[in-house]
């Protein structure tokens, strides 16, 4: 029950994530509302909400609490962008929050791939559909991390 509850606490950490799209919108920051956001934050949504409903608990906890632990960087990074351009020679790190997303999905990716062929009670069709839906992340943000990191340095 306990997991359960953290786990909806975590859903609910998503719906306020969403806010991102909105204050992007809001400052007419359109070039940040990419096809990778709206689908990463449009897509958690619904899969937390459906892991919330159906399977709240062990695994969904393993995925909420890797995320959450990326996030605490990641929103660290944001909150030091925030502070004008005074900071910027301070983040240089910006890179390694998208390896650290990228090896976070990986972890995830070989979390549920593992539970597909071991007895693990939680259901093989929300591992396989984890799992297909981390390889969709991996390759988006290998995608975004080449454009950004290795093609614009070029």
């Amino acid at each position: 029950q306990q997991m359960a509850r953290v786990c909806w606490w975590f859903f609910f950490s998503k719906v306020i994530e969403l806010l991102d799209t909105v204050f992007f919108i809001l400052r007419k920051k359109q070039e940040q509302v990419t096809f990778l956001h709206v689908y990463h934050h449009g897509t958690m949504l619904f899969n937390w909400w459906s892991g919330v409903k159906y399977v709240p608990g062990g695994q969904a906890f393993f995925i909420g609490m890797l995320n959450s632990f990326v996030h605490i960087f990641m929103y660290g990074y944001y909150a030091l962008a925030s502070l004008g351009p005074q900071m910027h020679r301070y983040l240089w790190w910006k890179r390694y929050l998208t390896i650290m997303q990228l090896c976070q999905f990986v972890a995830i990716a070989a979390h549920s791939s593992y539970n597909l062929f071991t007895e693990c009670p939680f259901p093989d069709g929300f591992n396989a559909a984890v799992f297909l839906y981390i390889i969709s992340l991996i390759a988006l943000f290998l995608h975004f991390y080449y454009q950004t990191y290795t093609r614009g340095k070029q």
